[in-house]
């Protein structure tokens, strides 16, 4: 990039940049997770234990990966999952 005049700072225009680069990664990462969450979650309002079994890692795990990533709090992603869990427990027990 040219230098630009003077006055004018370079490296918060770069910042600049970074930040709305890595706030739409961290949207992106988000809203992956809620999608996988709710996925899991609309299998156990249909009552599909097995499904549930088998989406609930996954859901975990991409809640991990955005913890990992630093788009959400590793105790939000812990809350989470266990809140999730939760939900499949309540539904096992109900049956």
């Amino acid at each position: 990039m040219a230098k630009l005049k003077t006055g004018r700072h370079t490296g918060a225009i770069k910042s600049q940049r970074q930040a709305e680069r890595r706030a739409l990664m961290n949207k992106a990462t988000r809203k992956r997770a809620r999608a996988a969450a709710k996925a899991f979650l609309a299998s156990v309002a249909a009552s599909d234990k097995n499904k549930a079994k088998s989406l609930l890692p996954e859901a975990a795990s991409t809640w991990d990966k955005a913890a990992k990533s630093g788009a959400i709090h590793w105790k939000t992603a812990a809350r989470r999952k266990a809140r999730l869990s939760a939900q499949l427990d309540k539904l096992a027990a109900a049956k």
